[in-house]
């Protein structure tokens, strides 16, 4: 381990690069599996179209098991195309391939689109009586949530040209989004370096250098704010076209549905964390007594305290977590593990890479991907237990079947941050100086912090702009950035000063675009990881296996009944406010050792 802050150290993921033969051996085999679900496409649609109120039991189920082929062979081919473009997204051909692997996905969607339509509109009572046949059990849960749906379902032909033009419409924009802010350069040092780059150096101990950063990064995003902030607008109001289309009442509604979680729990949950805001404050006016100045600036949120500038190399990552890993649940670390040997990980940095970090479950025929930007940070380390989290939970999840592999995004993160938790848990445990333990303490806090508080602060500036695009209309580079401004100030309850540049630091995060309405589920997935890392605390070594077997569920059924079985009760609004406590006794825990 080293404390070197160069941009260009080694940390031994220059050469990680995952392998995706095992989704198909070259690009023929891929165009051969596409024409292959098109023909099976239109075979189901032929057998099934006009009938799917009159199928019983066993007849849907002979349905759901032929449909869900389907959406394999497509679902692989869209994970083949899509991962081969994020390691590139500056080449065309490559660029070519998923457009063309988008196009066809799309055109068999709509001729299999009719099969969700007819059962939505299937009786209630004909529905029950299907559903409670045991033929349906690999299909039942799916099958109750698209029948939510029914209030804001429009016509087949409807319905056929929104999934059309989205090939040509916000898909088409996330991709330029992606692709412009992946070939961004910022000046730092005489070099033109990539976002990974220069962000990683917003964690160095030297507050000047991570003063230059900052304003670096907003240079380059100020050359590229207006075809970003286009792209945003455009985005917006593509969605809000959409909602009044289908009639949702309110922006958030389709996602509250997907999540398969009530408006109230979520208004709870916002709710709850932005009335501790004082937790932010408290814990930042410590740190900036740690780090020994007057006012902290947003440039100051994740400076190193002490040893937390140390950096791991990518096999004492590797090390690190499979540990962790390994000690909670022998099972659990052997399937992270296979993830390194069997190269399901690209973990390089490379000039027109995607951002940021992910695990792409795709398909139950192969096995989950995970996507980092290594740089050899602790924060790295975290960064690669959380997104191995998630490829241990879609894994195992692969044993439900394609309809139930996936769970909603509220849950979706709780076995990541769990992983997350247990790193942590063992370097605390392995620390005995007390200044090492403040410093690593105060690092778990910044990423709580960001997980819970920053994202409902985010939450609220997407609250915003949805709504003041559909009531004022187009927005421009300033109120987008007035939003961001007054949305991310009121979490830090004074402590810290946000700068000038800072206004447009709403452009870079692809959650927005992506995904609308994503980001209070790294909120809800901390909190519920607090409840259940309490409860593996009072079980001890009875937790593990009930744990796993929750991410073997995935999404067979609904959220609230897969935790409870673990003791946690996610209908209790006031549940928010026991996470909460909990964070705030880690502050207290960090005051108290700073003392």
């Amino acid at each position: 381990m080293t404390t070197d802050t160069s941009l260009t150290d080694a940390t031994g993921a220059e050469e990680v690069t995952w392998d995706l033969t095992d989704l198909y051996p070259d690009p023929a085999a891929l165009k051969a599996a596409i024409a292959h679900a098109g023909d099976r496409g239109t075979a189901f649609s032929t057998l099934y179209r006009g009938n799917v109120g009159g199928l019983d039991a066993q007849a849907m189920s002979r349905a759901m098991g032929e449909l869900g082929e389907i959406q394999d062979i497509v679902g692989r081919a869209y994970t083949y195309a899509y991962l081969a473009w994020s390691t590139d997204t500056a080449n065309e051909e490559l660029g070519a391939q998923l457009q063309t692997v988008r196009e066809a996905y799309t055109a068999i969607a709509q001729s299999i689109l009719f099969f969700d339509l007819e059962w939505s509109q299937v009786e209630d009572d004909a529905a029950e009586s299907i559903l409670k046949d045991g033929r349906l059990d690999d299909y039942r849960h799916y099958l109750e949530v698209l029948r939510l749906t029914k209030p804001y379902q429009l016509s087949e032909p409807e319905e056929k040209v929104l999934v059309e033009k989205s090939v040509t419409g916000r898909s088409a924009w996330n991709r330029f989004f992606d692709e412009t802010t992946g070939a961004i350069r910022f000046d730092l040092d005489g070099k033109r370096v990539t976002q990974q780059e220069v962000m990683a150096q917003l964690y160095v101990t030297n507050r000047d250098r991570r003063k230059e950063v900052a304003e670096s990064f907003t240079s380059g995003l100020k050359e590229n704010i207006r075809p970003l902030a286009f792209i945003f607008n455009t985005i917006l109001a593509d969605k809000a076209s959409d909602d009044r289309l289908r009639g949702y009442p309110h922006w958030l509604s389709s996602r509250n549905i997907s999540n398969e979680v009530q408006d109230n729990v979520v208004d709870s949950l916002v709710s709850s964390v932005t009335s501790r805001f004082d937790i932010v404050g408290r814990f930042y006016r410590l740190k900036g007594r740690l780090l020994g100045v007057d006012q902290m600036m947003d440039y100051d949120r994740y400076a190193p305290v002490g040893e937390a500038d140390t950096r791991y190399s990518w096999e004492q990552a590797r090390s690190i977590v499979l540990d962790a890993y390994g000690d909670f649940h022998p099972k659990m670390g052997a399937i992270a593990g296979e993830f390194f040997d069997k190269r399901w990980i690209d973990a390089r940095l490379a000039p027109n890479k995607r951002s940021g970090a992910f695990s792409h479950g795709a398909v139950p025929s192969a096995h989950p991907y995970v996507l980092v930007n290594y740089t050899g940070k602790i924060r790295d380390v975290q960064t690669l237990a959380h997104e191995l989290g998630h490829g241990v939970h879609q894994y195992l999840s692969r044993s439900q079947g394609v309809f139930h592999a996936d769970t909603p995004l509220t849950t979706a993160e709780t076995a990541s941050v769990f992983g997350e938790m247990l790193v942590f848990q063992r370097l605390m445990a392995a620390e005995t100086d007390p200044k090492n333990r403040l410093a690593m303490l105060v690092s778990k806090i910044d990423d709580t912090v960001a997980t819970v508080f920053r994202q409902v602060a985010m939450n609220r500036f997407e609250d915003r702009i949805h709504s003041d695009r559909r009531s004022k209309g187009e927005l421009s580079v300033d109120a987008l950035s007035e939003a961001w401004i007054e949305t991310q100030m009121s979490m830090f309850d004074g402590a810290v000063t946000l700068g000038e540049h800072y206004r447009y630091w709403w452009s870079y995060i692809p959650h927005f675009l992506h995904t609308p309405g994503y980001v209070y589920a790294y909120a809800f997935g901390e909190l519920l990881v607090l409840a259940l890392y309490a409860r593996y605390l009072e079980e001890g070594s009875a937790f593990p296996e009930k744990y796993l077997e929750l991410l073997a569920s995935g999404g067979s059924d609904w959220p609230h009944v897969l935790v409870s079985r673990l003791g946690i009760d996610l209908t209790d609004l006031s549940f928010w406010n026991r996470g909460l406590d909990a964070i705030d006794k880690m502050v207290a825990e960090a005051e108290a050792l700073a003392a």
